[in-house]
């Protein structure tokens, strides 16, 4: 039935094309500035189903750009008269653009009925929290309510603009940080039912034990303890939640339409590339969705290990593949300390704190180099400090990728800070970013300077907490200020835009993760400077692995 009304529609718009339309002219307004967006991985465009007509994405280049197909001339009231040739091509894209519409609703479904009454319930609810609170939420603030309410796409929507501080206002990235992707746990018999699903078997033939109380749940999966039969070794189970594909699949459909629809109905929005953009983050919503990606991320950066000579002092959970698939991912159970808590670290090891931190950086410094992809999610809960003394890095959900140029460009990046060298620094920084030609170095150089003074003065804070070992007395640990982190954050891209420079956003990335080191070396070694110490191997690293 769908495949009939396709055919029709097609056959219906094919006549309509050779009967034309008349000359219409529109008015629209001149909008002066030009926008471009980089990206240093090569995100595949989207698939032919979903292509723009008016956008397209430059893998080679990692750069999104647009055309603008309409050529007119404006008169002297500001309207813009179409010639005979543009109308009927914009024609032809609307012809194209309905019939895309047609059957991307056919391929949804009922689906799409259905998500768009919980669309309208998620929206009435905050309506209501708006009035109820006085009406005192900012813009920001209620987007990003509502996005939690809508569950899964959006959230992972507004963790990407969290994390694109080149693309977003700096009010909605700074909010968009707080995006919570803690939700209400699914029943276990759901999650028990996927998980011998994909395994094709009773659970109990592979699993001596799972606690039903999940140790996580997040909008996309739920995250169980258990125990493996024979073995009795611990694992994670990480399972998929039930309709999160389909969710997935219809909100992105819906947003990539709009998408397309506003740029019909106003060409200069073909400069944002919305398409491009959004071609990039379905890309990254479906790896995270698909576990046998972080399962090779796991599996890559295991190697890289290996390979290296550094599983003496750092180590990631092995995955089970045979036990793993798309929607189920089993892994080793890493058992440690958050690497910020200080009074936790030297109650679990005998390691020096300080050494423990200099590991971690030598690794994450030397899989950026020498790995197919570095860990982007470097937090705390991420890096756990084992009894060993080991680095524990976990949850690969999020990488990053940086090329042998843009990490030339790093190392003279590195070189700079450990000289404070902030006239190398702004021309490092110009390499990595696109940038206009007369970038103004000097003017680049002071505000780098006044960067760098405010990043030196940025306080960690004391947190009083029971001590883990005892329980009857208290420990003390710092953490990092979060926000004060991302502030800064934000700040040095926007000075880099202030100069004409737009910096990728796999760049971005690695920028993060290198002022959360940062905040670590405050908390477990204040006196360590790590560009400029000999036990952090980053220049010796570089030589050793060719980049």
């Amino acid at each position: 039935m769908a495949m009939h009304a396709t055919e029709h529609l097609s056959r219906c718009m094919h006549r309509m094309r050779q009967a034309g339309s008349p000359i219409i002219s529109c008015r629209r307004p001149v909008v002066a500035q030009a926008y471009s967006s980089r990206s240093s991985s090569a995100i595949p465009p989207p698939p032919p189903t979903y292509s723009s007509t008016s956008s397209s994405y430059s893998s080679s280049s990692g750069t999104y750009s647009s055309q603008q197909g309409a050529s007119s001339s404006y008169n002297a009231a500001g309207a813009s008269t179409f010639s005979q040739a543009d109308v009927q091509r914009r024609t032809t894209q609307l012809f194209e653009l309905l019939e895309e519409t047609m059957k991307v609703a056919l391929s949804t479904g009922p689906r799409g009925f259905f998500r768009a009454l919980q669309g309208a319930d998620a929206v009435a609810t905050v309506v209501r929290e708006f009035v109820a609170s006085g009406g005192s939420d900012a813009p920001q603030v209620l987007l990003r309510k509502l996005f939690e309410k809508l569950g899964a796409t959006y959230i992972k929507l507004g963790q990407f603009i969290a994390s694109s501080p080149s693309l977003f206002p700096d009010e909605y990235v700074l909010e968009f940080q707080k995006c919570l992707d803690k939700t209400e746990p699914v029943p276990f018999s759901v999650v028990r039912a996927t998980l011998e699903q994909e395994l094709k078997r009773p659970w109990s033939d592979v699993f001596e034990s799972i606690d039903p109380q999940p140790l996580a749940s997040a909008s996309v999966a739920q995250v169980h303890a258990a125990v493996l039969k024979g073995s009795r070794k611990d694992v994670v189970i990480k399972v998929l939640k039930p309709g999160v594909e389909d969710t997935l699949s219809t909100d992105m459909n819906f947003i990539y339409l709009m998408s397309r629809y506003l740029e019909f109905i106003q060409p200069d929005l073909q400069r944002l590339s919305l398409t491009g953009i959004l071609s990039d983050i379905r890309t990254s919503m479906s790896e995270e969705v698909d576990f046998t990606k972080e399962a090779a991320h796991l599996q890559q950066f295991s190697a890289f290990l290996d390979v290296r000579g550094l599983r003496a002092i750092a180590t990631c959970p092995y995955v089970y593949k045979q036990f793993s698939s798309k929607r189920a991912l089993v892994m080793e159970r890493l058992q440690g300390v958050p690497l910020v808590d200080y009074s936790a670290i030297r109650s679990i090891t005998t390691k020096d704190p300080e050494a423990v931190l200099i590991s971690a950086l030598n690794t994450w410094f030397a899989s950026v180099m020498s790995c197919e992809t570095f860990h982007a999610d470097v937090h705390a809960g991420n890096l756990l400090v084992l009894a060993d003394g080991r680095v524990g890095f976990i949850d690969f959900g999020v990488v990053g990728r940086i090329s042998p140029v843009t990490w030339r460009a790093v190392e003279a990046l590195i070189a700079s800070l450990t000289l404070g060298d902030y006239e190398t620094m702004a021309r490092a920084l110009a390499t990595i970013g696109a940038c206009d030609a007369d970038v103004d170095y000097p003017a680049f150089t002071r505000d780098l300077e006044t960067f760098f003074v405010e990043l030196d003065n940025m306080n960690t804070n004391l947190v009083i907490s029971r001590d883990r070992v005892g329980g009857s007395g208290f420990a003390a640990s710092l953490e990092v200020d979060q926000t004060q982190l991302n502030r800064l954050f934000l700040d040095l891209v926007r000075i880099g835009e202030t100069h004409g420079i737009r910096f990728p956003r796999e760049f971005g990335l690695f920028l993060k993760q290198l002022l959360y080191f940062d905040r670590y070396t405050r908390i477990l070694a204040p006196s360590l400077q790590v560009f400029n110490d000999d036990r952090i191997n980053v220049k010796d690293l570089s030589r050793q692995y060719g980049r």
